[in-house]
């Protein structure tokens, strides 16, 4: 396995004032949950960089998409080196710039939202005409010049330089050695089912194609053949493994949702703002209603024992009676959620804007966030509500 040499350039590290994971008052599992999002998953590896120098190590990580792809390269790395493989991910997908042109394009972005979202547009452009490198590459010829059921009758763009990169940059021995658990999320095309790849049955060994099938998003990329059933991009029944996380077991749980697109926006003026907000609205949904779900779920459980405690010692049916019990036992959970609130020059193409201007920009935003939430001791003591139940944003707007 190839290791990055040098240290990620952006942003500039300043260790959090979040007290190590010893002290994080017997929290049984550390979540870290990654949502999809394309281009804006860098977003997601800047948050985790703050994590990790705020003494954060996660021991369950599960991921959707691009945040499937982010997964693997932090559970399958040893954790002094997870930074920099995400970095070096991020570099090698982004087109390398030239230096001067690069300086120039970012005084130019800096003039005003009108010049940056032209520069915008135009790295989108190229990423849709070129691909993002040893990432996905445009089919020659296009889908419609195949035959029906060939290989890339389905897709416009291959996405099999993905898999040398994780070759390259993911240790697949050590993601699978339960170190840390570890699961992605993709849909089965015949079934429409939603499946989990995880690295805790034992029957599964996770592979490139289990990560390339969680990010597998129609029509632009293929489905992913695994064990002869095709799989795509888990976000289109669930962008959120919150829920999947909370299904497993009864933990205590500190849980960072890094979710790339926003609930909250402002009402669309034409349609390319329409396009942004269907986009923000259709991939935050299930988040919010996965959050919801989970305090509904605490609530549930809050209420079932302050009943059982109202009944008589010689209620009877002594076994329905334990069982319930068992179903209330306290467990608590802080949901810490970490959200890109887009610039107002990003547009509908923000999640396919492969640029290393914007990529820095991404990473950069999510290292401020996670820093700005490690900085709040809340975060660490587990809730005294009724519901044992605590979900924060620290997010600016």
């Amino acid at each position: 396995m190839t290791v990055a040499n040098r240290p990620p350039r952006t942003p500039r590290s300043t260790k959090s004032a979040a007290p190590a994971q010893d002290d994080h008052n017997g929290f049984e599992r550390i979540a870290l949950l990654l949502q999809g999002g394309g281009a804006l998953g860098a977003y997601q590896a800047g948050a985790y960089q703050a994590l990790e120098e705020g003494g954060i190590t996660p021991n369950w990580i599960a991921g959707i998409s691009i945040g499937a792809i982010n997964a693997a390269l932090i559970a399958g790395n040893a954790p002094g080196e997870r930074v920099a493989m995400l970095r070096r991910f991020w570099e090698m997908v982004t087109d390398p710039p030239f230096e001067p042109a690069f300086e120039w394009i970012r005084m130019f972005a800096r003039e005003g939202d009108r010049q940056h979202k032209l520069v915008n547009q135009f790295s989108a452009g190229q990423a849709l005409i070129k691909g993002a490198p040893k990432f996905f590459e445009p089919r020659f010829p296009p889908p419609h010049f195949w035959s029906p059921g060939a290989v890339g009758a389905t897709s416009f763009y291959d996405t099999s330089p993905l898999k040398q990169t994780l070759l390259q940059l993911v240790d697949f021995d050590r993601l699978n050695s339960g170190e840390t658990r570890f699961a992605v999320g993709a849909v089965n095309i015949a079934s429409g089912n939603f499946a989990y790849f995880d690295n805790e049955s034992g029957a599964t060994r996770i592979t490139p194609e289990h990560v390339m099938a969680s990010g597998a998003l129609p029509p632009g990329f293929p489905p992913v053949e695994i064990d002869g059933q095709f799989y795509w991009d888990g976000g289109l029944v669930s962008n959120t493994p919150l829920q999947w996380i909370l299904e497993q077991q009864d933990l205590d749980t500190l849980a960072f949702q890094v979710d790339l697109w926003n609930a909250r926006g402002d009402i669309p003026k034409d349609m390319a703002e329409v396009e942004v907000r269907q986009k923000e609205i259709l991939y935050s949904s299930r988040t919010r209603a996965a959050t919801a779900r989970a305090r509904d779920r605490q609530r549930l459980r809050g209420a079932l024992k302050r009943i059982l405690a109202k009944l008589p010692e010689n209620f009877g049916q002594e076994e329905d009676v334990e069982l319930l019990s068992k179903a209330t036992e306290r467990r608590s959970l802080n949901v810490v959620q970490l959200i890109y609130r887009a610039r107002k020059y990003e547009g509908a193409s923000k999640d396919y804007d492969f640029s290393r201007l914007m990529m820095e920009e991404h990473w950069a935003s999510g290292y401020e966030d996670a820093k700005r939430a490690l900085g709040h001791p809340e975060i660490f003591h587990r809730p005294r509500n009724a519901e044992a139940f605590a979900s924060y944003d620290f997010g600016q707007g």
